[in-house]
Parts: structure tokens; C-alpha cells; sequence
């Protein structure tokens, strides 16, 4: 995530790559089905956060200025009710700061299963530090009323918005709506400079895409920051 105003990179987002043995590095359209699967989806959930505060202490350790790292929470995250506590002691067991985390939840996780649940959730993480990201916003079922029901930080615009222009109204709006609630706003997906420019005069606060990077191993990070901006 890069911060317009301040020109400077201010997070990075966890993905999660698969490396076939045969087919090389394959992204997660390629094994969504095992998201669907309450206990896989848990295990690669588990597998995805330890790696992300591994990286973290590491960094921390080799004094790279990383900012925040997102990671994404699935709804069968939540369901054992104990979310907030389990992250808060893998952060304490990494030492790892609170305020080096950002979770990324999607509309459809607030909506769906157990949503009281989910907001008493990241409530309790909110209060300890965390940033909370409501991602992909404008694809699912979030209303006005959700988004003064949950805390969040960050709300980030679906990169099918930012990319067609037809919907330059839509992005100016949720910008507005953003600002007006407190929150800072991020669009996904900016591919080139005229995108960014455009997302600049309507007041977007950060963005993220290839226009940038693409997605990057870790220890190609250090090296991204040096040169950023350069």
C-alpha cells in the first residue's frame, strides 16, 4: 500500500502462492476449492498468519521499515470464537506490535455467518491496536448501517471499480463516504499513472497495485523500499 500524499510506502498486503511441483507458482484461483472446505480452509488460514509474523519479526529484526502487513481472515477463522485472543497471543509470541498488523475482512464475512460474532471479534482486536480493512467494498452486502456497526480503519474499493471508467462516480463516492466516516480510504488495483492521478484529485488516500510492484517474495522487500520513489 503506497500513501498518496506522503509518497511513501505505507504496507504491504500477505498472499497466498502455491509452488507446484510440476506447474510452477500458482495463485489462489487455482486452489479456491480448498477454501470451501471449512477444515483446509482453517489449516491454510493458520499456515498463512504464522508465515506473515514470521516475516514481520524478521524484518523487525533486520530493521526493514515494512509499515503494516494485511492479512486476509475467512469466516471459518471466526467461528471457534476465540479469534481475537489467539492472534493477540501469536502476536505476543512473534513480538510482534499489535500496530504492525492490519486483518482484512470482506463484506461478505461481516454479512454472513455469525456476524455478531465477527464484530465483537475485531472490536476486541481494534481496541488492542489492530487495524481492521473492510476489503473488496462494493461487491458484497454491506450497507451504511454496517459500516457504523463495525470498526474499521481502512476501506478499500474492489479494483473492478477503479479499473472501468464508467464507475468513476462509484469510486468518488465511496471516497467521500470514507472520509465523512472517519475512515481512510484505499483503492486496489491501480495498474497505471492515470489512475493514480485520477484517484489523487478525488481524495483517495492510499492505493495499491502493479503500477508499483507486482507481487514480490519477501526478501525482495527491502530492496522495493530502498529504491521506492527513487
Amino acid at each position: 500500500m503506497v500513501d498518496i500524499r506522503e509518497n511513501r510506502v505505507a504496507g504491504f498486503e500477505a498472499l497466498m502462492r502455491w509452488v507446484h511441483p510440476e506447474q510452477g507458482v500458482l495463485t489462489p484461483a487455482r486452489f479456491m476449492a480448498a477454501f470451501e472446505d471449512q477444515d483446509l480452509s482453517l489449516k491454510l488460514g493458520d499456515v498463512a498468519f504464522e508465515a506473515g509474523l514470521k516475516q514481520m519479526r524478521a524484518w523487525l529484526d533486520q530493521g526493514v521499515e515494512f509499515g503494516r502487513v494485511a492479512v486476509n481472515i475467512s469466516s471459518a477463522q471466526f467461528r471457534s470464537g476465540r479469534l481475537a485472543e489467539e492472534i493477540q497471543a501469536r502476536l505476543a509470541r512473534w513480538n510482534v506490535p499489535c500496530e504492525r498488523l492490519t486483518i482484512e475482512v470482506t463484506e461478505n464475512v461481516y454479512m454472513g455467518w455469525g456476524s455478531d460474532l465477527v464484530s465483537e471479534t475485531v472490536r476486541r482486536l481494534h481496541e488492542a491496536g489492530v487495524m481492521i480493512a473492510l476489503d473488496d467494498f462494493g461487491t458484497g452486502y454491506a450497507s451504511l448501517a454496517n459500516l457504523r456497526q463495525f470498526p474499521i480503519d481502512r476501506l478499500k474499493i474492489d479494483k473492478s471499480f477503479v479499473q472501468n471508467g464508467e464507475d468513476e462516480a462509484i469510486v468518488k463516492a465511496v471516497i467521500t463516504l470514507g472520509s465523512s466516516m472517519g475512515m481512510k480510504v484505499v483503492a486496489e488495483g491501480v495498474e497505471d499513472a492515470e489512475q493514480l492521478e485520477a484517484l489523487a484529485r478525488y481524495g483517495c488516500d492510499q492505493v495499491q497495485g502493479y503500477h508499483f510492484g507486482r507481487p514480490m517474495p519477501a526478501d525482495a522487500v527491502a530492496g522495493f523500499l530502498k529504491g521506492f520513489g527513487g
